[in-house]
């Protein structure tokens, strides 16, 4: 899909992360990312055309918040668009505000993602939109085992475990390179001022010293829970060389969504069992590298933020986008080519395994990717970044969200749609 109007992301904000913002509420806490993000541009908040905001409101038991919010995320008497598609919310909302830019509606756009979790519960809230689905199994004649054998997944752990099992048995990937991938995020988290697991001095050692919760995966290896907000901003091509030392352009967005591989072998007929297969993760990057008119992403894209909550599935994820090999990425980690000085930095914020605040995590990604091209980010890499990729995902693993910005706008597009 071509678009009419070049969009571009101009700045990009957080609020400082903790797993229990007391000190803040909602609105508070969002309006910490909303301001960040417009002093940073040098705008006001008459300059914003349009809002797009996503949280997952079953998590904290507040229903619509942005309804009591409108004061604080600049969105009063103005255009505003709710989005929510589970872990990827932040990622859908992030693609919303680049669509409004390109398809000639607004001139300037407020994206926005965040989660209180502190105000309630997530495995609850996991819990109310599963229910919705399993209600529904008896009518359509599931056996009560196997609806008994679904609702004991595990939820997120469960799944990730599933997957990780899965992974490292394709992959002869081993427990060690799980906990490298851990250190590396930890220690860039450290150097990043609003996250929230800074552990500067964690060694392998200390992540395997930890007990499993779910075999592979042990206590020192998950994400943690976290309140937080980001908030980004996109405008148009002339508009940001105005405004913008460093436009940052996005050339190419993608969005899919695979069968879930947990729900399927009893509840649904694609029959895929291999969760780290990952096919709509491949066809998503598959279609931003196209309308980005990347055809080498190992050797064009130059820095990478992926969602991975648990460290298996960051080095599934950067082999299914193209930037590795197939079971070659725990060698590069292991080798520092990921690494903050490596050939391509990887994560340098953190990532999901040390801050998840979840409505904002799938737009932390791009906006850290952004920050990096402009040279701002709280944890810079040393070279100079061009071209960048912000992930996303989902749901049960299967929805999946891609950004690919650089410091060019793309002229021509070789595909995609």
């Amino acid at each position: 899909m071509c678009a009419k109007v070049q969009p571009a992301v101009i700045s990009a904000g957080f609020c400082e992360h903790a797993s229990k913002r007391s000190d803040v509420n909602m609105a508070e806490l969002v309006n910490e990312a909303v301001e960040d993000t417009i002093t940073k541009a040098g705008i006001e908040w008459k300059d914003i055309d349009c809002v797009i905001n996503g949280n997952m409101p079953a998590f904290e038991g507040a229903n619509i918040p942005e309804l009591w919010m409108t004061d604080h995320m600049a969105s009063k008497n103005k255009p505003f668009l709710r989005v929510t598609t589970g872990g990827t919310t932040g990622g859908s909302v992030t693609i919303a505000g680049y669509y409004a830019i390109a398809s000639g509606m607004y001139e300037t756009v407020l994206a926005i993602g965040f989660e209180q979790q502190s105000c309630g519960d997530t495995s609850m809230g996991l819990a109310s939109v599963a229910l919705g689905e399993f209600s529904i199994m008896p009518e359509l004649g599931y056996e009560y085992n196997k609806i008994v054998s679904n609702m004991g997944a595990g939820a997120a752990i469960g799944i990730a475990s599933y997957q990780a099992m899965s992974y490292m048995r394709r992959s002869r990937a081993t427990e060690e390179d799980l906990a490298r991938v851990v250190v590396q995020n930890r220690r860039n988290a450290a150097k990043n001022w609003y996250t929230h697991l800074k552990m500067p001095t964690v060694t392998i050692e200390d992540v395997l010293d930890t007990p499993y919760i779910s075999f592979p995966l042990r206590y020192g290896m998950v994400c943690p829970a976290t309140d937080g907000a980001c908030a980004m901003l996109f405008t148009t091509e002339e508009k940001a060389r105005q405004i913008a030392d460093i436009p940052v352009y996005v050339n190419g967005v993608g969005s899919y969504s695979n069968e879930s591989a947990v729900l399927a072998a009893d509840c649904a007929g694609a029959g895929q069992v291999d969760p780290s297969e990952q096919l709509g993760a491949m066809k998503s990057a598959e279609v931003a590298y196209g309308q980005a008119g990347i055809s080498f992403p190992n050797k064009e894209i130059d820095y990478a933020e992926v969602y991975a909550p648990f460290p298996n599935q960051e080095l599934m994820w950067v082999e299914r986008v193209g930037l590795f090999e197939e079971n070659t990425a725990a060698e590069a980690y292991e080798q520092g080519i990921t690494a903050l000085n490596g050939e391509l930095p990887i994560n340098c914020s953190g990532g999901v395994n040390s801050t998840n605040a979840i409505g904002a995590s799938a737009m932390e990604r791009p906006a850290e990717a952004a920050l990096q091209i402009m040279g701002k980010a709280g944890n810079q890499v040393p070279k100079t970044v061009h071209t960048a990729l912000g992930h996303g995902w989902g749901g049960a693993v299967n929805l999946i969200t891609h950004l690919v910005m650089s410091d060019e706008p793309q002229r021509k597009f070789k595909g995609g749609r």
